[in-house]
């Protein structure tokens, strides 16, 4: 390939898979962006655009939506790479060996802990200390490809999905950088994953996202809280109506039962099984989000958690 740039496609749709796209326009031609259709967002139903098409766009890429990826197989025909991050799709084994060099991955974990859709939102919610990105080899598994490159990056006490997802995105730009030469040229190595604590990473649930203070310690609920934020958002029930809680941190132990609020001159306070909850930030039904101090005006006193 020496005087010409090899020729990829890329797969990817959220906002956490744009650096990786820069990452391989900087070192690549990339023929073809390939993501998820517009989907309709908010309660006006307006369909939005994909964070990767919106950045191809700018760039000058062309931008494949198709329903289903095998739509888009034969223009993958005479290619060196396609590298994939967050597409949102499993991809039909048969498209694998299409491009030259196959297809790599750009995931959010250590493998094979977290093989799946929701990564990093479950480590978070298993109390993991540590994560990190992998790039690999796909096959026709699921995140079961050999490893060609690793990085371990630690997870910090008020990491939410979010700030989380944004550090392991430009960490994982970076890796595919360093990477993309020796992948290019076949001298990547290939380290089998094997399947010791092998664990899958399903998608979020929304019943997961209940926090049940009578029922869970302050550090179970603080998980929830970060591993839902920002999407779908944890959530409780006062009133007969739910709520969300976006942020909120392990609060005094001043002796609050499991399933009560204590409302002062500071934030709020949740009993928890093991001592209180102080809710930092929260969003009533039909409200934008709050501090959580103001929303307890609307309440006095102590109140119950449904």
């Amino acid at each position: 390939m020496a005087g010409t740039l090899p020729r990829t496609a890329f797969f990817g749709t959220p906002p956490a898979a744009v650096a990786a796209l820069a990452a391989l326009a900087c070192a690549a031609n990339v023929e073809l962006v390939v993501t998820r259709p517009d989907k309709a967002r908010g309660r006006s139903g307006k369909l939005l655009p994909p964070a990767i098409k919106e950045a191809a766009h700018s760039w000058g890429l062309p931008v494949a939506q198709p329903d289903r990826a095998v739509e888009v197989a034969d223009r993958l025909e005479g290619l060196d790479l396609a590298v994939v991050v967050a597409y949102g799709q499993l991809l039909p084994s048969d498209m694998l060996e299409i491009p030259a060099k196959g297809f790599v991955n750009v995931h959010f974990s250590r493998l094979p802990r977290w093989r799946g859709a929701a990564p990093v939102a479950r480590a978070i919610l298993a109390g993991d200390e540590t994560t990190g990105v992998d790039i690999m080899q796909l096959d026709a598994g699921m995140d079961t490809g050999d490893l060609i490159a690793r990085r371990e990056m630690a997870i910090r006490s008020f990491d939410t999905t979010g700030t989380l997802t944004a550090r392991l995105a430009g960490l994982g730009a970076s890796l595919l950088g360093y990477s993309l030469p020796s992948i290019l040229d076949g001298t990547a190595p290939l380290a089998p994953q094997g399947n010791d604590g092998a664990t899958i990473a399903a998608k979020l649930a929304s019943e997961e996202g209940r926090i049940d203070p009578s029922g869970m310690s302050a550090e179970d609920c603080g998980r929830v809280i970060r591993a839902f934020n920002p999407n779908p958002g944890a959530w409780g029930v006062l009133d007969g109506e739910r709520f969300k809680v976006w942020r909120a941190s392990p609060g005094p132990d001043v002796g609050v039962a499991p399933g009560l609020v204590v409302t002062g001159e500071d934030n709020p306070v949740l009993g928890t099984t093991n001592g209180g909850l102080e809710l930092v930030e929260v969003q009533a039904a039909g409200k934008a989000r709050m501090p959580a101090a103001v929303w307890a005006r609307g309440h006095r006193g102590e109140f119950h958690w449904e």
